[in-house]
């Protein structure tokens, strides 16, 4: 009787072992997977935003949604360039205003076959947004823009690890693209930017 007893907890204790086992291994594979959650900051002029921004564009596998209201800088552009070239799904939405704005990359991506789309719904669409891989969220002042590392006083945020954060601005994405449409004229690639249209 007393070993039956005996029996019945280590039973009981191996099942609880077991399942604090797999809600580990789970957890470990999560962190493995997307990193614990962290947040980083930085401040511009010239606090190094444009290569955080560069740095996580290159870490992406599967896809880069990005929301901007003014964008020209080379560097990040030639970085999602780079994401697309390497099989990453990337998805552009810019404000109306890229399609007259002489240093926007607009064509540059037009020229790239990223096929970014404009978001002309609202008076400005003002959002500076990233995610990536469903893990990382970049959001703030910042423009993707050389004025914004360079001269501007702007903030850039870096979260990852936060899913329901995560989730949020994707819904706010989708949201937004459906009501996008391709730019309405195709502009001239700027030499005087740095890029050279494709051939």
């Amino acid at each position: 009787m007393r070993w039956l007893e005996t029996m019945d907890w280590l039973m009981l204790a191996t099942g609880c072992t077991g399942g604090m086992t797999i809600i580990f291994g789970l957890r470990h594979l999560y962190r493995k997977l997307f990193g614990p959650p962290s947040i980083q900051v930085c401040f511009s002029p010239n606090g190094g935003c444009t290569d955080i921004i560069v740095r996580e564009v290159k870490k992406a596998r599967r896809h880069i949604l990005i929301q901007a209201y003014s964008f020209s800088s080379k560097p990040i552009a030639e970085a999602l360039k780079a994401a697309k070239l390497r099989g990453v799904q990337v998805e552009i939405l810019l404000d109306r205003s890229n399609e007259q704005e002489a240093y926007s990359d607009l064509p540059f991506f037009q020229e790239q076959g990223l096929s970014p789309l404009v978001d002309a719904q609202h008076a400005i669409a003002h959002n500076k947004i990233m995610l990536i891989d469903h893990s990382t969220l970049l959001t703030g002042s910042f423009n993707f823009t050389h004025q914004a590392e360079a001269e501007n006083a702007e903030n850039l945020l870096v979260l990852k690890g936060h899913p329901d954060l995560f989730d949020a601005y994707h819904k706010n994405f989708m949201a937004h693209k459906a009501h996008c449409q391709a730019p309405q004229h195709k502009a001239q690639v700027h030499a005087f930017h740095g890029h050279q249209k494709a051939a």
